[in-house]
């Protein structure tokens, strides 16, 4: 089973592996750089070099990376559009140089241009970006969302409308949150519904795209549209359902990954790993 949380790179990339290992991970998910700004210094080639040493040494992978939260390739505002392409570009290439897979984005939001507009316009970046790297075998993978405001890829269709209307769909992948999914009106807490729910994920994208999942409980209820998480088994989602996701065996390849709120460290992850353990059949 791929289990893990997303943990910290303080003192650099390298150092997430010690963090990942305390957690006792099979796979997990970091920020290559600063999530809150659009810049980063470049990675060194001795932290490159650290990185694969101590993955070789442990034998931990996957590592997701998550990209940045202010890039928006749904707005209509061309430099800000412009501004998270080369952002994305970067953080591309980092994932590259560091052997990750994946690197999870948030779709964006259209900011009141319109959904169809906002949906087309996260497409085109998303070409940019693959013409711009030709070589690069990263993997974009587009996390459903909560919904809220103006957000986009808070259903299916709407991320397959992304995928399929890229040039190169097959260089991209999808990221399933629980929080989000409940949030955004995704009912899967019954096993009548969560089989309900995948069968309709493999009909309108399929199941071969999703190559991460985030598991995190919701402080709001069904449809709330507002991405809040919790602990697991303190939400809305409750306990039980996360059990679902985890004996699948059509996941059994699939990194689990934890984004819930860490107060104290590493406390809450062991916590809530611990809970996810002792779900598995």
């Amino acid at each position: 089973m791929l289990l893990g949380a997303h943990v910290s790179v303080a003192g650099g990339v390298d150092t997430s592996f010690k963090r990942a290992i305390e957690l006792n991970c099979t796979a997990f998910q970091i920020f290559t750089k600063s999530n809150r700004q659009w810049k980063a210094n470049p990675l060194k080639p001795d932290e490159i070099e650290r990185y694969h040493a101590r993955q070789a040494e442990c034998g931990i992978t996957p590592v997701v990376c998550h990209a940045s939260y202010l890039l928006n390739l749904g707005t209509a505002d061309d430099a800000v559009w412009h501004k998270s392409i080369e952002a994305l570009i970067v953080e591309l290439e980092r994932c590259e140089l560091l052997k990750i897979p994946y690197l999870v984005i948030h779709p964006g939001a259209h900011l009141n241009s319109g959904v169809e507009a906002g949906l087309a316009r996260v497409s085109q970046g998303l070409d940019i970006v693959h013409e711009r790297l030709p070589a690069v075998a990263v993997k974009v993978a587009v996390e459903i969302t909560a919904g809220q405001g103006t957000t986009l890829g808070s259903t299916f269709a709407e991320i397959n409308q992304i995928i399929t209307a890229c040039r190169q769909s097959e260089r991209l992948a999808v990221c399933f949150d629980t929080c989000h999914a409940l949030a955004a009106g995704y009912e899967f807490r019954t096993p009548e519904t969560y089989q309900a729910m995948i069968d309709t994920f493999d009909q309108v994208i399929g199941l071969d795209r999703l190559t991460v999942i985030h598991v995190n409980d919701s402080t709001k209820d069904l449809g709330s549209r507002v991405d809040r998480h919790t602990h697991i088994g303190q939400g809305y989602i409750g306990l039980e359902p996360f059990g679902y996701f985890l004996n699948d065996p059509r996941f059994q390849k699939v990194p689990f990954l934890l984004e819930t709120p860490v107060d104290q460290d590493p406390e809450d992850n062991l916590r809530n790993l611990a809970a996810l353990r002792g779900l598995i059949k």
